[in-house]
C-alpha cells in the first residue's frame, strides 16, 4: 500500500483520511493540519519523511506560476529542505491541466460559458483556471488585489495580471507566506461578505474554495462554483446557499474533494523514477490514465 500525507498549514477541522486504488495501487491518503503552526508544519515533513511515499503540500506552494514565469515563496523552502527521502507534490505540476477539464465538463453538462460572467478571486494562483475562463469566452473579473492586497480593485485583463506578477510577486514571494492566506481558526470563520458585489455580479466564481469561502454571499442561486478542496460540510453549506452547481477539479473521496497536491503525489508514486526526473509528460499522461477528472455536482 502506497502512503501519501498531505501535511497542511490550515485548520485540522478539515483533516480527513482515506483509501483508494489508482491504476490497480491500493494508497492510503490523509491530510492533517496544523492550525496555522508553521513550526510544527516543517517538523512534521521531518518526522514522517521515509515513513509516507509521498508528502502533499498542503496550505501552500513552492511557487506561483503565471504567463510561464515561477515565483518562489522564500518560506515554503524549508518544506522542500526538510524532505530527503520522501516524494513531495505541491499541487503546481498537474493544476494548470485539470483546469480545461473543468471547462470541458461544463460543456458536456450543457454550459456555455460565452459570454457568461466569471469571477476569479486570484488569478496568480490559479492561473490556469483563469486562463481557461477566459479562452472559454468568459467576461472575466480577477480579484487578485482584493485577497492579496485588500484594494476593492477588479482587474479585467490577463494582461495586467501579468504586468503586476512581475512587478509585485517578486517582493511579495519574500513575505511570511501567512500574510497572503487564511490559516489555522481563521479558515473557520464566516464569510466577512467585503467582496460580495463582485460575487452576485458573476455566473461562475473559481478559486481555492478558502479565498471563495472567505467574502461568499448567502444568496447563489443560479450560479456555478469551480474550486479545489471541499468537506462534506462545504458542500451542505453551499446547497443551503442555493448554489446550482459545484465543480471540483479532482476527484471526491469518501465525501471530500482532495486538494492537488494529493492527487499529484498520487500521481508521483505511480511513476518509478527519482522525484527530481518526474517530467510533465509524466503528470500529463497520468492524468489521463488514471483519470483525474472534475466533478459536477447539480446542488440546486
Amino acid at each position: 500500500m502506497k502512503k501519501v500525507l498531505s501535511v497542511s498549514m490550515g485548520s485540522s477541522k478539515r483533516d480527513h483520511t482515506t483509501e483508494a486504488d489508482f491504476l490497480g495501487r491500493h494508497f492510503w491518503l490523509s491530510r492533517q493540519g496544523t492550525d496555522g503552526d508553521f513550526e510544527r508544519y516543517i517538523q512534521m515533513y521531518r518526522e514522517y519523511d521515509g515513513k509516507v511515499d509521498a508528502f502533499g503540500v498542503g496550505g501552500a506552494e513552492f511557487y506561483i506560476l503565471v504567463n510561464n514565469r515561477r515565483y518562489y515563496f522564500r518560506d515554503v523552502k524549508r518544506v522542500r529542505q526538510a524532505v530527503r527521502l520522501s516524494k513531495i507534490a505541491d499541487g503546481n505540476g498537474i493544476k494548470h491541466l485539470l483546469a480545461p477539464y473543468a471547462v470541458q465538463a461544463l460543456r458536456a453538462c450543457g454550459v456555455d460559458l460565452r459570454g457568461k460572467r466569471a469571477f476569479v478571486t486570484s488569478a496568480v494562483d490559479r492561473y490556469g483556471m483563469a486562463r481557461a475562463l477566459v479562452d472559454a469566452g468568459c467576461e472575466t473579473v480577477f480579484g487578485d488585489l482584493m485577497f492579496y492586497l485588500g484594494l476593492p480593485i477588479p482587474i479585467r485583463r490577463l494582461r495586467t495580471v501579468h504586468t503586476l506578477a512581475a512587478l509585485l510577486a517578486p517582493p511579495i514571494t519574500q513575505l511570511p507566506y501567512m500574510w497572503f492566506y487564511p490559516l489555522g481558526e481563521e479558515q473557520d470563520r464566516e464569510p466577512v461578505k467585503k467582496y460580495s458585489r463582485f460575487y452576485e455580479q458573476a455566473d461562475v466564481i473559481a478559486g481555492d474554495f478558502l479565498q471563495v469561502w472567505s467574502n461568499l454571499p448567502d444568496e447563489l442561486g443560479g450560479k456555478i462554483i469551480v474550486t479545489n478542496t471541499t468537506t462534506a460540510r462545504n458542500v451542505e453549506e453551499l446547497q443551503r446557499r442555493n448554489l446550482h452547481m459545484l465543480v471540483t477539479t479532482t476527484p471526491r473521496l469518501a465525501g471530500r474533494s482532495f486538494g492537488t497536491n494529493v492527487m499529484e503525489a498520487v500521481c508521483r508514486c505511480l511513476v518509478d523514477k527519482p522525484d527530481d526526473r518526474i517530467t510533465d509528460a509524466d503528470l500529463a499522461d497520468l492524468v489521463e490514465r488514471i483519470p483525474l477528472k472534475p466533478q459536477v455536482h447539480v446542488l440546486n
